[in-house]
């Protein structure tokens, strides 16, 4: 318990001290740029800000550098395929999965180094580290699921705009292109990724076979099929496309209204599942010797392990009961 409060202070310190110093850098740059605008300076001024954005870029190239030879040697380390490869393209990053691990092991150290300057104990500084890896990890997770959900909410239109420049005349690629031009991201990248397939020799049922892996909807699944047997067997893409996209929509109407309704027992897992967390924090730091039996006697600590095992639990179960699959 007494590690996990350092390390979860030392974390929130570190970052609301970034916060400060970002809100006065910018009051100050604020207020030199005033300054200089009115003694006449501009013409410098303009000139250090380009000096100071050549320094960062070059900054910046200098890391990627780093960034790429040590993934490099990293992927040469590695016999199999990355699967973190995978996970780049769903998040859709310019990165190599070797990179990107590359980055959360320097991210891991930064937090490893900050905590032992904190509280001076390798062991804390261990579990940072382990703490920053599994943070970026599950960043990495949550970007992809939103990424993902926002596909989504789009897909209703994609379909619609693919059904009109079908009756306008387009070919099946054409109205891609088209979507890739007009729409925004994700949809507008996945299907520019599409296109950039076909061009170099995919054919059309690999390229969209592709993109149903990366972006892992059931509903463009059903895009997919409907596109391969109109491909077989021929007949009014556009229509069944225009029925799919109202079957999307309907299902995604369906989705937030049981968003709205299970939100209440959503609350309700997260707020239990934290409650004894920060209750036990707040006790070891207000009266830390009526916490400790907890921690030293063997019944306290198989209390502890106990009560973990029934939170998972609940939480699992609590999770289970307001996920309604649609």
């Amino acid at each position: 318990m007494r590690i996990a409060l350092a390390l979860t202070v030392t974390l929130l310190v570190f970052a609301l001290l970034m916060m400060l110093i970002r809100i006065k850098m910018r009051q100050h740059k604020d207020l030199v740029n005033r300054m200089e605008y009115f003694s006449g300076s501009a013409v410098r001024l303009r000139q250090q800000e380009l000096r100071g954005v050549r320094t960062a870029a070059v900054a910046k190239d200098r890391f990627r550098e780093f960034v790429r030879r040590a993934g490099l040697f990293v992927q040469r380390l590695q016999h199999r395929g990355n699967s973190m490869d995978f996970k780049m393209q769903q998040a859709d990053w310019p990165l190599l999965g070797s990179e990107f691990e590359v980055m959360l092991a320097i991210f891991g150290a930064i937090c490893a180094v900050i905590t032992l300057a904190a509280t001076l104990e390798p062991l804390m500084a261990l579990l940072a580290f382990v703490g920053g890896v599994l943070a970026g990890l599950l960043f990495l997770n949550i970007y992809i699921k939103r990424r993902q959900k926002a596909f989504t909410n789009q897909l209703g239109d994609m379909l619609t705009m693919v059904a009109n420049a079908l009756r306008a005349g387009f070919s099946f690629m054409q109205a891609f292109e088209l979507i890739a031009r007009e729409m925004d991201a994700p949809i507008g990248r996945e299907v520019q990724k599409v296109v950039n397939e076909v061009n170099l020799g995919a054919t059309l049922e690999t390229a969209l076979e592709n993109m149903q892996k990366r972006v892992a909807s059931p509903d463009f699944e059903l895009v997919v099929t409907a596109v391969l047997i109109q491909r077989q067997v021929g007949g009014n893409l556009a229509q069944i496309l225009d029925t799919i996209s109202e079957t999307i929509q309907e299902r995604i109407r369906m989705r937030r209204e049981v968003m709205a309704l299970t939100a209440q027992g959503r609350m309700s897992g997260i707020v239990l599942g934290i409650l004894p967390i920060a209750l036990g924090a707040f006790l070891a730091t207000v009266s830390p010797d009526y916490m400790r039996p907890l921690f030293e006697e063997p019944m306290g600590r198989m209390a502890i392990v106990i009560a973990i095992i029934m939170e998972i639990i609940g939480f699992v179960v609590i999770r289970k009961i307001v996920d309604i699959k649609v």
